[in-house]
């Protein structure tokens, strides 16, 4: 039984059709060639396989790295999961161009939206546009500001939820002052009720990027959820968050989230 599990991010695809600043994947593919991401899509057998192994009411966030719009087959990986809760993170660009696979097809869409984006005024557009096509129709549609956003009120004016994220990178963070917020219980609520599958079905419990898989409990290949949800690499590591030994973990160790939303 999957008892305890309540989300899991799916990674469509690790590739992208925005080259963003503040991107962590783009510093790496520049300053740490040896160990930056196989950009490419998962198969959709392993998507459809995964699917049947989900109960109904899950929420799967198909998101971990990349722009799930530029998956080929999202509408059927959409299709695939009609029994959970579906939500994907997106840049925007293809939201008016896939409008027909989104609308009535997902429950949330989370649009990214950055600082000193010169692609900002057009991004602000395309989701206007596409509040307009889908009207009352799913999904609901919300605005993740990362950092400090210029021209922000309009935003706010469309009526839709606002979200205030501070700016976080796989190799460390940003130069700002950041408040790193634990949960109360001490411990990261990522590890204890959820879990991350790359395009390669590889598994973890979080999306924490991860070059040399020190933080992988398991494979679809050769496992199915239950099994890797319930199996000794995973106990291991809530214990340690459990006992307050995150410090023993290899990514946990550099890791300031904690799992939670961080606000402004």
């Amino acid at each position: 039984m999957l008892t305890g599990l309540y989300a899991i991010h799916l990674e469509l695809t690790s590739r992208c059709n925005k080259s963003c600043w503040m991107c962590g994947r783009r510093r790496i593919d520049k300053d740490y060639p040896d160990i930056a991401i196989k950009y490419g899509d998962m198969d959709i057998d392993l998507v459809r396989r995964i699917a049947k192994q989900i109960p109904a009411g899950m929420l799967i966030h198909f998101h971990n790295n990349g722009e799930p719009l530029v998956y080929p087959y999202f509408a059927i990986a959409l299709r695939a999961f009609k029994h959970c809760i579906r939500h994907f993170d997106t840049n925007g660009k293809l939201l008016v161009e896939k409008a027909d696979e989104i609308i009535d097809n997902c429950n949330v869409v989370t649009v990214s939206v950055i600082p000193k984006d010169l692609e900002s005024d057009k991004q602000y557009e395309i989701v206007k546009e596409f509040l307009k096509i889908k009207g009352n129709s799913k999904p609901r549609l919300v605005v993740r500001f990362n950092g400090d956003i210029e021209k922000s009120k309009r935003w706010k004016d469309l009526g839709i939820m606002i979200i205030n994220r501070m700016l976080h990178h796989p190799m460390g963070s940003y130069n700002y002052e950041k408040i790193v917020v634990k949960p109360e219980i001490g411990m990261c609520l990522e590890v204890l009720n959820h879990l991350a599958i790359d395009r390669f079905g590889r598994v973890s419990p979080c999306v924490r990027f991860d070059p040399f898989n020190k933080f992988k409990i398991g494979s679809l290949h050769n496992q199915s959820i239950n099994d890797i949800w319930n199996g000794e690499k995973r106990k291991d590591i809530v214990k340690k968050h459990i006992n307050g030994e995150r410090n023993t973990l290899p990514l946990c160790k550099e890791c300031d989230y904690w799992g939670i939303p961080r606000g402004l």
